[in-house]
């Protein structure tokens, strides 16, 4: 059986959060908001793009494909579209599925193009009532891969006419309800403005679920506690590392009750040795820990947990509480994106502080046609490389394609971080 979804909902209005169709009231920065679903639990975004003509609407994708870039869990768009090129650049952004309107005229007729265009696992459709479902049963399972379904008293009526699966939309928390409608077997999931505040726990809400006989995709672990090893206090060791960097951030302790804890609402919960006490970390600064990964060592003794830090993650400000240096030994860095980091904030430093006679400020200077020109040059110069039989050569060009590649990361604003994320998706 698979695991039933938590679906949150974002709407674009000039390319900023709002509160919802009706209610163009500001929300919390756009990107924030969605790094919060990504790291609270919630299984899949639906963003609807609200845009009034051309020009809001390319804003609207704009910040849709910065969302993607930004989140590792499924995003879904819809709003404002009229042909298959709008379905066409919602894909392009990033989105996995787009919605189509089913109450909007030709929405059936777009839909059969783009399923054949895009594939129908890749089209949904959002219904209020059951008289686009009716008319066009025949097609829904060739066309469609899910139903958004925006009024729970059409369930009934819609699964009488089709067996494509669907989420429901609820005007309100009414926790009941919910259960007896995700133990349906053609709900996939639920979504509701309440699941989309910034308050609202997903894994307490997924915890309740489960225990009610709903499956979700909550942590499951393959270790218990006494499978580990504690010290003569009753603790395990907890080293914290951020998952995109993999910089060591902390280190604290568990105890069983902060174990289970952490499991439970997916965010780092230790014991303090001096209060004595559970604490999850960030419930008083706002820098919560949200648990990527939690692994055991070869001697069961250390956990590792990789964590998405929001701010700081020691109480002096600093993003590590690793920063007193004892000893060091300079040495050549290796790691592969350290390396191109390195290079690129030094660029970076030379765009904001120029420095005379600096090669890179001199291609500032010229200009986007002058360092377009270089990488030209260089990717030449790789290919005349490839042909020669010594390896230092090709080597030594690809460095020099690299290092332009990043003057002109630098002059579009683009990092490596965005890079390396772009390539994970490929």
């Amino acid at each position: 059986m698979e695991h039933k979804n938590i679906v949150a909902t974002i709407y674009l209005k000039n390319g900023q959060a709002v509160k919802g169709i009706d209610d163009f009231e500001p929300l919390d920065d756009v990107l924030h908001l969605a790094k919060l679903y990504n790291d609270s639990g919630i299984d899949k975004i639906i963003v609807f793009d609200l845009s009034d003509d051309d020009d809001e609407h390319e804003r609207n994708i704009h910040t849709i494909k910065n969302i993607n870039r930004n989140v590792e869990i499924k995003v879904c768009a819809g709003g404002n579209i009229n042909r298959l090129e709008d379905i066409k650049k919602f894909i392009y952004a990033g989105c996995l599925q787009v919605i189509v309107n089913g109450a909007k005229q030709g929405s059936m007729e777009l839909a059969e193009e783009a399923s054949r265009r895009f594939g129908k696992d890749r089209i949904l459709v959002s219904v209020e009532n059951v008289d686009f479902v009716f008319k066009h049963q025949k097609e829904m399972n060739e066309h469609f891969h899910e139903l958004l379904v925006l009024n729970t008293r059409v369930l009934d009526a819609i699964e009488n006419i089709t067996d494509v699966p669907y989420v429901v939309y609820f005007d309100t928390c009414d926790f009941e309800k919910i259960v007896g409608v995700l133990k349906r077997s053609n709900v996939r999931g639920i979504a509701g403005d309440f699941i989309n505040r910034p308050e609202m726990d997903i894994m307490e809400l997924k915890a309740g679920l489960s225990e009610s006989g709903i499956k979700m995709d909550n942590f499951e672990p393959a270790l218990h506690w006494k499978d580990l090893k504690e010290n003569p206090d009753g603790l395990i060791p907890v080293i914290v590392q951020d998952y995109r960097t993999d910089e060591v951030l902390m280190l604290a302790y568990m105890n069983e009750e902060a174990f289970r804890t952490t499991i439970n609402i997916g965010k780092m919960t230790y014991y303090s040795r001096s209060r004595k006490e559970l604490w999850t970390k960030g419930l008083t600064s706002g820098h919560i820990q949200y648990v990527k990964s939690l692994t055991a060592d070869c001697d069961y003794d250390t956990i590792l947990a990789k964590v998405s830090q929001v701010g700081p993650a020691c109480h002096t400000g600093s993003q590590s509480c690793f920063f007193n240096e004892i000893v060091k030994k300079e040495y050549i860095e290796k790691n592969p994106l350290k390396v191109l980091e390195d290079v690129y904030s030094i660029i970076i430093d030379r765009k904001m502080n120029p420095k005379e006679g600096s090669y890179t400020n001199y291609l500032f200077e010229k200009g986007i046609d002058k360092i377009l020109k270089k990488i030209g040059e260089e990717a030449t110069e790789i290919v005349i490389a490839a042909k020669n039989p010594d390896p230092e050569e090709i080597k030594y060009e690809i460095s020099d394609f690299l290092y332009h590649m990043m003057v002109l990361m630098a002059e579009k604003g683009v990092t490596w971080e965005e890079i390396t994320e772009e390539l994970s998706k490929r």
